[in-house]
């Protein structure tokens, strides 16, 4: 500043000590200017050349400084001394008013511009986040998945509607506004609705449910609107909301009151999708694992028209999924896929990928050149139940204990009619486990009979049953296996009415609120004294069970130390050297009848035999078919050459007997030995009937 008003006004910029030092001495002074607002004070010298200084004072000098002035005047040393205070200009004045209004109105004007999708990202509040795939983007058809038929075909219509619409236009046909995709994690749900964008090629705008709701209020409608103006400035295209169950859960559902910033969402996505225009050519799919949580108004006709499960591939299905995650792969020539699905039952998609993704990483980590089934099997082993523990060591007692646990779960699993094959048995401990027993099925099955329930519930407390047989102590090991016979026979009693005392009744609400939690928002519909029904059928069943499973290792114990000779041998044997040891085994006789009552008598009539023929409906005319080609329409009457008849189940000989009377089984229902009593022996072999339980539950304690 001194430097520039030197150069302007011919004052030279000195230090403050030096014009303190002038005002003291002797030497004469023309005048001095002061200028307090600036605390500036400008010296003129009367002397011959008229010099001039300029400096600054401290604000705490002034009075210092004027006493000293006043006093050079009285001297006669001064002439005159001035404070004056330079009066601003029309044009400073003017921008130092506006300077406040300009700095407000641009910070409006930068908040505004963020609000509408400029500026930073932080500031991005009310504009969706929904990812788009346009053309260029690397495409996944319907090529690329498996195992879900059925979901493919009822998408298809909407790839045809995106492609022609006019198609469907032409005859009065409406696509419909939304589709929900619900099945278990891992399913394929998000790569279905990919591969529909990739068949039809048009803009894809994929966005979380999580990705709707922020802390400001209106965000998430705000969001909503932007996605579905994006959409339909797009069309055609396709908006997939993956998990909506975050933001279309039943509304009202919790404890809390007031405003929800997630009701506002919801009502705004009910509000677009009902909005829709007949041609809009935009379409909305969604995903869930949770169907039971959503809005009744999200899934009325008008919004999601069509809900399509993708549920677990069934065998073929898993083959299939298998060979698209295997190209690429170098798979071993001794490697069968198909038994590899028939080892999987109840595997998902993901399941399966991470399956051969597993048996490549253990490849490349033994640097052999091809997958091999030996790598496949161990992969599968690792999902079930975990990597093995090679540094998990266990004293001799412990591994014999494991191995009559594990040994005890096959013997009976194998003893009874109504359970699956024993795949495998092992004692190297994996995960959590000591040991585990693989129990699958040879084929993929849908329901449960109770006679099966009840060969499982034996079968999981054959591990308890052997220790307490052996040793005479029971461990801890079979809390678990505990566990679930407790639910089994407690679903048994209470779900699926197999309960004499209780009947066909369901006992329980099964309805959970979303934000209550399964448990506290399940409500308990019956009386204490219903209650301790429940209870003693359970505790009914279990013990049952558990008595079965005993009598069984008690009676086949030279089996049982056979196979735990063998365990101990080789630690893992399959299901072939399952079923040479198991050759000798007594198995358990197929269970009585079974009706629930004594006044309901089981039928003497056989069921009828199922036909030999497919029934395929004939062709209608003007459906792609010309009337009178294609396959002819089989008699529904007709049911091919006479079959044998099947034989009846066995009927309590306690019931009275029918008109004509049904034949008994000369055996007669197996019941367990009275105390005290000789074990009686065991004949009879299974019919080959199998459980459709999922064996990954099976015992891993």
């Amino acid at each position: 500043m001194g430097q520039f008003a030197g150069q302007s006004t011919g004052y030279q910029q000195v230090p403050t000590s030096k014009v303190v030092q002038i005002l003291d001495g002797n030497d004469k002074v023309d005048k001095v200017e002061m200028q307090p607002a600036e605390q500036r004070m400008l010296v003129t010298m009367a002397d011959a050349k008229q010099t001039k200084y300029s400096t600054y004072w401290a604000g705490n000098q002034d009075d210092l400084i004027i006493a000293r002035l006043n006093e050079r005047v009285t001297q006669g040393s001064l002439s005159q001394w001035t404070a004056a205070s330079p009066k601003p200009s029309f044009w400073s004045g003017l921008l130092s008013t506006l300077i406040p209004f300009l700095l407000l109105g641009g910070f409006f004007f930068f908040m505004l511009n963020a609000m509408q999708g400029g500026g930073s990202q932080v500031m991005k509040f009310g504009k969706s986040r929904a990812k788009v795939a346009n053309k260029d983007t690397p495409k996944t058809t319907f090529a690329d998945v498996a195992g879900c038929e059925e979901a493919i075909e009822e998408l298809q219509e909407i790839k045809e509607f995106l492609a022609e619409p006019a198609k469907f236009q032409r005859v009065g046909a409406k696509i419909p506004k939304g589709v929900l995709l619900y099945g278990p994690p891992g399913t394929g749900k998000t790569l279905l609705a990919r591969a529909v964008a990739g068949e039809a090629g048009v803009p894809f705008f994929s966005i979380s449910g999580s990705d709707f709701v922020e802390m400001f209020v209106g965000v998430g409608a705000s969001r909503v609107r932007d996605l579905f103006e994006q959409a339909k400035e797009n069309r055609p295209a396709i908006i997939f909301i993956d998990e909506i169950d975050a933001v279309g859960r039943h509304r009202g559902a919790g404890m809390g009151g007031g405003h929800d910033e997630r009701e506002q969402t919801l009502n705004q996505l009910l509000v677009e999708m009902d909005g829709f225009d007949v041609h809009g050519e935009v379409i909305l799919i969604a995903a869930t694992n949770r169907p039971d949580v959503l809005d009744p108004a999200l899934l009325r006709p008008g919004r999601f028209d069509r809900q399509i499960p993708v549920e677990a591939p069934d065998m073929k299905g898993r083959e299939k999924i298998l060979e698209v995650h295997a190209a690429g792969k170098p798979i071993g020539p001794d490697v069968n896929l198909a038994r590899v699905a028939q080892r999987t039952p109840g595997f998902t998609g993901a399941d399966l990928a991470n399956v051969l993704n597993e048996a490549a990483l253990l490849t490349a980590r033994n640097n052999a050149p091809m997958i091999t089934n030996a790598a496949l099997d161990e992969a599968i082993d690792r999902v079930i139940a975990g990597p093995q523990k090679r540094t998990r060591l266990m004293n001799e007692h412990e591994r014999l204990v494991t191995a009559y646990h594990e040994g005890g779960h096959a013997l009976v699993a194998a003893a009874m009619p109504g359970t699956d094959p024993v795949q495998k048995v092992t004692i190297l401990p994996r995960g959590r486990a000591l040991g585990y027993t693989m129990v699958m099925p040879d084929a993929d099955k849908y329901s449960q009979t109770r006679g099966q329930l009840l060969d499982q519930l034996a079968y999981m407390l054959g591990g308890r049953a052997a220790e307490e047989l052996v040793f005479h102590d029971p461990s801890t090991g079979a809390s678990n296996d505990i566990d679930k016979a407790t639910k089994t026979a407690r679903a048994m009693v209470t779900e699926y009415g197999m309960s004499e005392r209780i009947g066909a009744v369901k006992l329980g609400t099964g309805d959970s609120e979303p934000f209550l939690g399964r448990d506290f928002g399940s409500q308990r519909d019956y009386s204490e004294h219903v209650a301790g029904i429940v209870d003693e059928e359970v505790a009914q069943l279990v013990s049952a069970a558990h008595q079965e499973a005993f009598d069984c290792l008690e009676e086949n114990r030279d089996v049982l130390d056979e196979l735990v000779r063998q365990l101990f041998e080789k630690e893992t044997l399959g299901r072939d050297e399952v079923e040479r040891i198991f050759e000798p085994l007594r198995r358990h006789p197929e269970r009585g009848a079974w009706t629930g009552s004594d006044s309901r008598r089981p039928s003497a009539i056989p069921p009828i035999t199922p036909p030999q023929k497919p029934l395929v409906p004939a062709p209608v005319p003007g459906l792609g078919l010309p009337a009178g080609q294609g396959v002819p329409v089989t008699d529904p009457y007709d049911f091919g050459s006479p079959q044998p008849p099947i034989a009846p189940a066995p009927v309590d000989p306690s019931w009275p007997a029918p008109q004509p009377p049904a034949p008994q089984s000369p055996t007669g229902p197996w019941q367990p030995p009275a105390p005290g009593a000789e074990p009686a022996p065991w004949g009879g072999k299974p019919d080959g009937s199998a459980s459709p339980e999922d064996s990954r539950d099976g015992s891993r304690d």
